[in-house]
């Protein structure tokens, strides 16, 4: 049973989900005996998380998340747009192996003032010489998720100072009534 939480906008990531891939072909691991439910889940897993970053309007002010246990997956997170929404659950109900979606995707409400200070943070972070790095990702790897004025960081960096940095940019925006910055370490 896989029922760890994955989130989205990370080189870590890619590289937690190829472990289990990685430990099958590995020759020490040759004598492990490897439930088949358990391959399958592992490619549920890689499948739905390969889906979810494909999508068109998938981007830094979203934040997409999925839990997976057995053959069902649970989509989690905030996004911008309904239809990005309705898109996640559409793309992983046709994975093979799949049998059911539980959709907790939560919708941010309209509002100018949140896509103005969405914009703000997006410049504060990534024009920090030492975030811009992140910027030139895909998909980058901080999420800024504004909700009613408070803003919560998600995502992963490669080091504290970045984390730390991230934060003390996004607390410098005026009109923030709040900040959490959640940001986790590649290493950890």
């Amino acid at each position: 049973m896989n029922t760890a939480k994955y989130c989205f906008g990370t080189l870590a990531l890619a590289a937690v989900l190829a472990a289990p891939a990685a430990a099958q072909n590995d020759r020490s691991s040759a004598n492990r005996i490897v439930e088949p439910g358990a391959r399958s889940e592992n490619r549920i897993v890689r499948e739905v998380r390969h889906e979810l970053v494909m999508l068109p309007y998938y981007g830094v002010f979203d934040d997409l998340e999925y839990r997976v246990n057995g053959s069902v997956v649970t989509l989690m997170g905030d996004v911008t747009r309904p239809t990005l929404k309705s898109d996640a659950e559409k793309v992983v109900k046709n994975i093979e192996g799949v049998t059911k979606v539980d959709n907790q995707i939560k919708v941010l409400p309209l509002s100018p003032m949140d896509d103005r200070i969405r914009l703000a943070e997006y410049r504060a972070i990534y024009s920090e010489p030492s975030l811009n790095r992140y910027a030139l990702q895909a998909v980058p790897p901080i999420h800024i998720i504004v909700s009613g004025g408070h803003v919560t960081l998600v995502g992963v960096v490669a080091s504290k100072a970045d984390k730390d940095v991230a934060g003390i940019r996004a607390n410098g925006v005026s009109g923030v009534f709040s900040v959490d910055n959640q940001l986790k370490l590649e290493n950890m």
